[in-house]
């Protein structure tokens, strides 16, 4: 038996509920993995309240790591013992052990342990997209707005830029958020509770703009970034912890300067198999040589599920969260 935390409705934190469940051995193609870590992510909010529609009942999260302890029929990449780490569906990662795809895993270094991993697979993933693929004309020497620069994705985000060549001007909600957001390399903050972003950019580029905006935050943060882009920058729309990103109009992208906008989505820049393999080279290679640190600010236990999401949801937590079992 393991413990697993699953949802049979959607709606807010309360409707999380951890069991025990059995787990059973890996069909074919599948593998059983036993949990070190597990990661706490704010898009899984986005199942458990509906935003992304699942069947129900179901499981919650997407990212862990782990040990593989059996192997289902035609696995031939994978054996027992194998230190992995993965993102992406099924849900259930927030459990102790889980049967799951095979196809899913990224095989972790040894320098790399399993908090590290669930702390930062999608994170980590996901920040080097947004930089390597999204904006084809990114280089070093330019400058990027980065919301939300001191959360999970944004603290890794920052370190990346860096290593690009990149100048950050990342905005945070608080003083403390901001210390934390220079300690890991940002060049410029905005505390955007109490500073107009597109006019403090506009200072901090000779009001010129910025070149990309990388914009997890949605709604609140939108027009904000379109103003602060210069003429043919690209809007990254990469999450919407706020809310979801309203209406764009072509003409007001015409009237701003000829500006992109994107929305990518994590599966569309990993399904082939020579970039997720160059991509994932590039951040665990990165993460293995020590050239990333993994700030982790809040652990929780499982059954402490429902406070984790409060607190992603109310702004309180910094840097990556990750469930211990």
């Amino acid at each position: 038996m393991a413990q697993a935390v699953r949802f049979y409705e959607t709606g807010g934190p309360e409707v999380l509920k951890i069991e025990d469940v059995a787990v059973g051995d890996p069909g074919p193609g599948d593998v059983r993995v036993r949990h070190g870590a597990v990661g706490c992510n704010f898009a899984d909010t986005y199942f458990r309240s509906g935003y992304y529609p699942v069947p129900l009942p179901n499981g919650m999260g997407v990212e862990a790591a782990g040990t593989i302890e059996a192997v289902g029929e035609g696995v031939t990449d994978w054996a027992v013992g194998d230190r992995v780490s993965y993102n992406g569906s099924p849900l259930g990662a927030y459990s102790t052990e889980r049967v799951m795809p095979a196809a899913s895993l990224f095989k972790l270094p040894d320098a790399v342990s399993f908090e590290q991993a669930a702390a930062s697979t999608m994170r980590g993933l996901s920040a080097t997209y947004w930089l390597a693929r999204t904006n084809p004309w990114l280089k070093s020497g330019d400058t990027i707005l980065l919301h939300a620069a001191a959360g999970g994705v944004g603290l890794l985000a920052v370190q990346l830029a860096k290593l690009m060549g990149l100048r950050v001007i990342g905005t945070v909600s608080t003083e403390e958020k901001a210390a934390k957001a220079r300690a890991y390399g940002c060049d410029e903050i905005i505390l955007y509770r109490s500073e107009d972003v597109p006019t403090r950019v506009k200072e901090l580029t000779n009001g010129e703009g910025v070149g990309t905006v990388f914009d997890s935050v949605g709604k609140d943060t939108f027009e904000g970034s379109l103003q602060s882009l210069r003429r043919r920058g690209v809007l990254v729309g990469c999450g919407t912890a706020s809310g979801p990103i309203p209406p764009i109009s072509a003409f007001q992208m015409v009237r701003q300067g000829s500006i992109y906008f994107t929305r990518p989505a994590y599966a569309d820049y990993y399904a082939d198999p020579a970039e997720r393999a160059e991509l994932s080279g590039l951040w665990f290679g990165h993460l293995a040589a020590g050239r990333i640190q993994v700030d982790i600010g809040q652990r929780y236990a499982l059954a402490d599920c429902v406070q984790a999401h409060r607190d992603l949801e109310a702004g309180k937590t910094i840097g990556s969260s990750v469930f211990t079992v």
